[in-house]
């Protein structure tokens, strides 16, 4: 059984995702490595009874003079459900808060399960008072799926500041805050066209002038590229779960054109989150994580 939990939802995935680049000489690799099935029985009871629940707490200095001296937290990919509680959450929300960020922000995906999603609003809610500056969630493309509307109707009501291709200037700094909406574009053009209007959408409220003030928050990771074309210093993003399975710190399953960890274009940072649950209960090479952005003159 844990073995079917590894092997078909990979598959599907690889199916679902088919606009994404495929390394096929991995794939070539993988269907003949004799020994892979035997490795991945092996060490099953440890991607799912370990190394899933182990969330692992990443620092990162950035240059960004509008918000110099905060520090921003990011969490991604909860996924609520089966194998992750909103009593989890709770726990997940004060392992955050116990290095202090004045920032929270949640980059997708949090809202995964139709009949928690009430709950887990009003744990996000309860826990604001634990990040000064707020918490600040932007939509990824699970809460599409497990009615969007009436989850955004619940955290209207709550202290959560709710990016869904809008921005907002945080209280008391120059730093800006902007959360582009979720691309289900499938060819190649089309993707293209859409992240780059949806992006322009989530910062139309931002003077030009600022845009170097703003972090940019965005569930696809390809939108990193359009963060950097309109000179955002920091754009943070999640979706990939850093592969689910790693090695040394590098996807096994690389099913995208950026995977895990910070990416360099130009003057702008961007980053990919390996996310904090999954909806496959296991990792390996990939701990579930929580980073931290110290912000700097």
């Amino acid at each position: 059984m844990a073995l079917v939990f590894i092997f078909v939802p990979a598959g599907l995935v690889c199916y679902i995702y088919r606009r994404i680049p495929v390394d096929r000489d991995k794939r070539r690799f993988l269907k003949g490595a004799a020994l892979y099935p035997a490795v991945m029985a092996a060490g099953s009871s440890y991607a799912y009874g370990y190394e899933r629940k182990q969330q692992v707490k990443r620092y990162y200095d950035v240059t960004l003079p509008a918000g110099a001296g905060l520090c921003v937290a990011q969490i991604s990919d909860v996924h609520l459900g089966r194998f992750f509680s909103p009593e989890d959450l709770r726990r997940l929300l004060q392992l955050v808060a116990a290095d202090e960020p004045d920032i929270l922000v949640v980059t997708g995906d949090l809202f995964d399960d139709v009949a928690l999603n009430p709950q887990a609003v009003q744990i996000l809610d309860e826990a604001t008072g634990l990040f000064p500056k707020g918490i600040y969630f932007c939509i990824g493309n699970h809460e599409h799926y497990r009615n969007w509307g009436r989850t955004a109707k619940l955290l209207q009501g709550t202290r959560v500041h709710t990016l869904v291709g809008r921005a907002e200037k945080v209280a008391g700094t120059d730093l800006w805050l902007a959360g582009a909406e979720f691309s289900f574009a499938r060819d190649d053009e089309s993707f293209l066209q859409e992240k780059a209007a949806l992006t322009q959408k989530a910062i139309k409220n931002i003077p030009e002038a600022e845009l170097g003030n703003t972090i940019l928050l965005a569930h696809h990771p390809e939108f990193i590229d359009n963060g950097a074309e309109k000179g955002i210093p920091l754009i943070l993003t999640g979706h990939t779960h850093g592969g689910q399975f790693g090695f040394f710190g590098y996807a096994i399953l690389p099913m995208y054109k950026y995977n895990r960890g910070l990416v360099k274009i130009g003057s702008s940072l961007g980053y990919v989150h390996c996310g904090n649950g999954s909806w496959l209960p296991f990792r390996i090479g990939c701990p579930p994580e929580i980073a931290y952005f110290r912000l700097k003159a």
